[in-house]
């Protein structure tokens, strides 16, 4: 079988692979994406059923399409988050080939580009983006052995309430996957655990503007990565319910409150003492927003509504001012535990280059040490908003600008009859 070559290979078909295609496309580049399920492959498989965007359809999107049948304030479901990647990859004709696996990327002998084996056979390639975007493998802390009997998944296998045994349910982690979960669980009636580690709590909404605008005008998502080892900002927000996630407000309606799980023993779970600290820590850095945001509309005399509700906080209920320590689990009836734990990566098939703590390729803004290597789509890849929708799109356009400055100074002659290509 003759060996296919290109330019650049972008592997991931997700937001990141879309996102690179499009801009790679406008310089000129020729180039392939692999997908090795179908386009957004992880909004279909690996969410639940009732998620929605964690920001409204006007923000968590690309610039050049809108969500033409939801309301721009509303907060898109993950069907049609599919169907707008799939829409909108059709728009720009995307040459992705979907139920392509790569297995591996090996810098050729001579420094110049990738050979990269897939499950179709051989590719050469000049350029490798790595666009395979943060969620790749769940994490699953080893404290609770599986042969206890509890059913224990991670938040990506978790569809809805229906699906586990009846009894009480702990959700441990409560960002933005495991507070949506545990509210839900709550509704359905259940007895629902919560853990909750350190988090930042935005308003969904305060003063009439949504929190992606706030976050914007005040420079929040531009901020700048110190290092590539920064690690993510856990974020507890949802439009799910159209209300700001608040944790004192599901303890009112029944959800018991904890701090970090730390180990099991003869049946008993043991958490952290943290979990008042960690609360204040969330409306401490929710009231400073709320500060930010006054201080910006006095600064630009913006004519926006008050909203004293927004810093009313209700009391503080007993599982914070008097939390549980440990949990018998059999005895709380516990039969179900969700891991929202969030997810390692896997950058295994890249043979080539430093790796951090984390497994992340050591990279500046996104430009691996190797060269040629490039990775779209990591938590502050360049800032903040890097592995948000329309964040990823913004950080596609800059490497490909640097991919075809790249090619540029490489390719005084042409690059294919330079590499017999």
């Amino acid at each position: 079988m003759p060996i296919e070559k290109i330019h650049t290979l972008v592997v991931g078909g997700g937001q990141a692979g879309i996102a690179m295609s499009e801009h790679l496309g406008r310089q000129g580049i020729e180039h392939l994406v692999l997908e090795r399920h179908r386009i957004a492959e992880k909004w279909r498989t690996s969410r639940w059923d009732s998620l929605v965007a964690n920001g409204p359809a006007w923000h968590d999107r690309f610039p050049n399409m809108t969500f033409d049948d939801i309301d721009p304030s509303a907060f898109a479901g993950k069907d049609r988050i599919v169907r707008y990647f799939e829409d909108y990859a059709k728009q720009i004709n995307a040459p992705i080939r979907c139920g392509v696996e790569v297995f591996s990327a090996t810098p050729k002998a001579d420094g110049q580009g990738f050979i990269v084996e897939t499950s179709e056979g051989t590719i050469e390639a000049r350029n490798v983006v790595a666009a395979t975007g943060a969620f790749q493998k769940p994490i699953i802390p080893p404290v609770i052995p599986a042969d206890t009997g509890i059913t224990q998944i991670h938040s990506n296998e978790y569809r809805n309430p229906a699906q586990l045994p009846e009894d009480a349910v702990l959700v441990i982690g409560a960002g933005s996957s495991g507070s949506q979960i545990a509210d839900e669980i709550l509704r359905s009636g259940r007895s629902t655990y919560l853990a909750v580690g350190p988090h930042e709590k935005p308003p969904l909404r305060y003063r009439g503007k949504d929190f992606c605008w706030w976050l914007g005008v005040l420079g929040h998502w531009n901020i700048e990565t110190p290092d590539p080892s920064t690690e993510h900002v856990t974020i507890a927000v949802s439009g799910a319910n159209g209300q700001t996630v608040d944790f004192r407000e599901f303890a009112e309606r029944g959800m018991k409150l904890v701090g970090k799980a730390e180990r099991y023993e003869n049946g008993i779970l043991s958490v952290a003492p943290d979990l008042a600290q960690n609360i204040a820590d969330g409306e401490a850095a929710y009231m400073a927003l709320l500060d930010e945001a006054d201080a910006y509309a006095v600064k630009h005399g913006l004519e926006l509504p008050d909203d004293p509700d927004a810093r009313s906080m209700r009391p503080l209920p007993d599982c914070i001012a008097n939390p549980i320590l440990q949990i018998d689990l059999a005895a709380a009836g516990v039969r179900s535990i969700i891991w929202a734990t969030g997810y390692a990566l896997d950058f295994s098939w890249i043979k080539a280059g430093d790796f951090d703590h984390k497994g992340r390729p050591v990279h500046e803004k996104g430009v691996a040490r190797v060269p040629g290597l490039y990775v779209l789509g990591l938590p502050w890849l360049t800032r903040r908003a890097s592995p948000f929708i329309w964040g990823v799109w913004h950080d596609a356009e800059y490497l490909a600008g640097r991919i075809a400055e790249k090619g540029s100074a490489d390719d005084q002659i042409d690059w294919r009859r330079k590499y017999s290509w």
